[in-house]
């Protein structure tokens, strides 16, 4: 069912330039369009906020500032973005534009892959993610509806940096099933999301893609939740009789329940997939697992693909497989004679042609390809070896930066790894040349406006800005930075800030003063003076500070605002009459009241009982006041 006819967006142009044509999909955060840019006359993603969430300014202002981090983060595995604006009430992200499917359609149609498909998955998802982590992003939300596979075979991983917290994720049962399976047990205990996070899901994606389910499962998300914190990840070989034990292993090293046990993020989760599948047959790589669909099992001889892709046929056309050459009809019975010499060497020369005309069709299809060495994570030198003993050459070298991809191993091969290339055909590698490096600026006594725009300039990530007090740094200018100026780091680190608040100012105790002395007082001090709208009962006169917001004796800066609630005087209460009563309950009844008691006998008196009172019963005074009650003399 067509749903973007009922969207009011769908055929309006934002900004002038992005011309929305249909709608792709919608989530808790944001609804995505397929848009033509005008301008450039190309097909793109158009990501458009919700207007509710666009209302929220904060909200807007981390959805941009992580956009344009996003957007430096070059990698050939990552959806890139194009463009961020605003046009009236929408709020857009323009991306790359992936025309193909869903890792998540991929299993709904599939089930279970062979393990030589889950690689040619997990390894491009794990490069991104890795280039990611080096980056000092933490993506925080991996499942099968973030990996995107193109109709050419390219896997890609979109939301980078733009995913929501763990806390928002309170629509639909389903929705919330669906994301709950994926979080790691640290997220589910204390909110804690570093790259093992990242390289937790990316396990739990795995076992999905071998068996064809979620390892945990439940009516509702606290059963998932709970399944996560106190139970394993049980080894995919238990669902897949047979699956090789080094799988097993990698599951079970992605998914550890401690993070320290985990790889440290998503590139060194590469490297433990790429030995795995090095020791893998091609047998095992092929098998088909029990749970894989029908059309699963008919394209598993199907090897020069990422996924095995289903031939779409009419509903009335089976599919047309590969059909047989029959052999001829046996020839019809001859009257026994002596066979001729020249009839045998014409069976041997027809013989000879058949298996020349079969080599030469082998030949031409496949007998002169190789196929391309997987050699992303090898040395130069590795990489050089395998080429020639597969026959191959090496064209020419790159060597470009990498933050997923240690010093020296090859980030990249044209053709890449699986293609077929000519026998005596050249590789172009590329090589990494480790992060790029960039030095952290010397902020400090920098205004946090140009102390930004120096972290941005410098190819560094402004962080969290907090606030101290400084005697030397004036108020609003950098005091230190982590990592300190000077410290080399890789770009996009985030660089977390501490600004003055200016010399510190003891906050003198006004209360009980007039309200404009004290006013004045706080002001000569360089604070801020506002009184509450409300005054309230307190035993200081009508007129003077009641209490103050900030204490008498914390430490305040110069502009910040001191609240001076007024007092209207004490409350006035009913005085109890406890003349003939005994001393003791006299003073129990008055200070029920809210009143202070004075007691006062005779010189020569002794009897206990209340004679007179300072206030007569029935008549009022100020709560808090003092009541003498005097006892009977002789």
């Amino acid at each position: 069912m067509d749903t973007t006819l009922d969207d009011p967006i769908v055929g309006q142009t934002l900004d002038g330039r992005y011309r929305i044509d249909a709608r792709i999909a919608a989530g808790g955060m944001a609804t995505v369009y397929r848009a033509l840019d005008t301008r450039l006359d190309r097909v793109l993603a158009l990501k458009v906020m919700h207007p509710a969430l666009a209302a929220d300014a904060a909200f807007v202002e981390r959805f941009i500032r992580e956009a344009k981090s996003v957007a430096r983060l070059a990698h050939p595995n990552v959806v890139a973005v194009f463009d961020q604006g605003t046009d009236g009430p929408y709020t857009y992200l323009a991306m790359e534009y992936v025309s193909g499917c869903t890792l998540r359609d991929v299993l709904r149609q599939r089930g279970a892959l062979q393990p030589r498909a889950a690689l040619d998955i997990l390894e491009p998802v794990l490069a991104a993610l890795g280039a990611a982590h080096r980056a000092g992003f933490v993506h925080r939300d991996m499942k099968p509806e973030n990996v995107l596979i193109g109709d050419d075979g390219r896997v890609k991983v979109a939301d980078f940096g733009l995913v929501r917290s763990v806390d928002t994720v309170t629509s639909t049962t389903g929705s919330v099933l669906g994301t709950v399976s994926y979080l790691a047990p640290e997220q589910i205990e204390n909110g804690v999301a570093d790259t093992r996070v990242d390289v937790y899901a990316c396990g739990v994606v795995f076992y999905e893609m071998l068996t064809g389910s979620k390892p945990h499962t439940g009516g509702s998300p606290a059963q998932v939740l709970y399944q996560h914190l106190n139970e394993d990840v049980p080894p995919p070989s238990a669902a897949v009789p047979g699956l090789p034990a080094s799988l097993d292993g990698l599951v079970a090293c992605a998914t550890a329940r401690d993070p320290q046990l985990r790889p440290a993020d998503a590139a060194a989760l590469l490297g433990l997939t790429l030995e795995a599948r090095a020791a893998l047959g091609e047998a095992e790589l092929d098998a088909v697992p029990p749970q894989a669909h029908a059309g699963e099992r008919a394209a598993s001889e199907d090897r020069t693909s990422v996924i095995p892709r289903p031939v779409a046929a009419a509903a009335d056309q089976p599919v047309q497989h590969t059909s047989r050459l029959t052999a001829p009809p046996p020839p019809a019975p001859r009257s026994r004679r002596r066979a001729r010499p020249g009839g045998l060497y014409l069976v041997i020369a027809g013989v000879l042609l058949a298996l020349g005309l079969g080599a030469g069709v082998w030949y031409i299809n496949s007998g002169q390809f190789t196929k391309v060495p997987n050699l992303l994570g090898k040395t130069e030198e590795q990489a050089r070896s395998e080429l020639s003993a597969a026959g191959l050459g090496v064209k020419g070298v790159d060597r470009k930066f990498s933050e997923a991809f240690d010093r020296g191993t090859v980030m990249n091969t044209d053709p890449q790894g699986g293609k077929r290339i000519r026998g005596n055909g050249a590789v172009t590698l590329t090589i990494s040349r480790g992060p790029e490096i960039v030095s952290v600026p010397a902020l400090k006594g920098k205004a946090l406006d140009a102390a930004k725009a120096e972290l941005t300039s410098a190819g560094l990530a402004p962080g969290i800005v907090t606030q101290a007090f400084s005697l030397d740094v004036p108020q609003g200018a950098v005091i230190t930075t982590d990592p300190e100026g000077g410290q080399k780091r890789a770009p996009d680190t985030a660089v977390a800030i501490v600004v003055s608040r200016g010399r510190p100012i003891q906050v003198p105790n006004v209360a009980g003063q007039p309200v404009e002395q004290a006013r004045v007082a706080l002001q000569d001090l360089g604070l801020k003076v506002e009184t509450a709208a409300e005054q309230v009962n307190s035993p200081s006169p009508a007129g003077t500070v009641a209490n103050q917001s900030a204490a008498a004796g914390t430490q305040a800066a110069a502009g910040d605002t001191v609240t001076l609630t007024v007092s209207r005087g004490p409350r006035q209460v009913q005085v109890p009459n406890v003349t003939g009563q005994e001393a003791d309950a006299a003073r129990r009844a008055l200070e029920a009241q809210g009143f202070k008691v004075k007691v006062e006998r005779p010189f020569f008196g002794f009897s206990n009982t209340v004679d007179a009172q300072s206030v007569p019963g029935g008549q009022s005074a100020p709560e808090g006041s003092t009541i003498i009650i005097r006892t009977k003399g002789l």
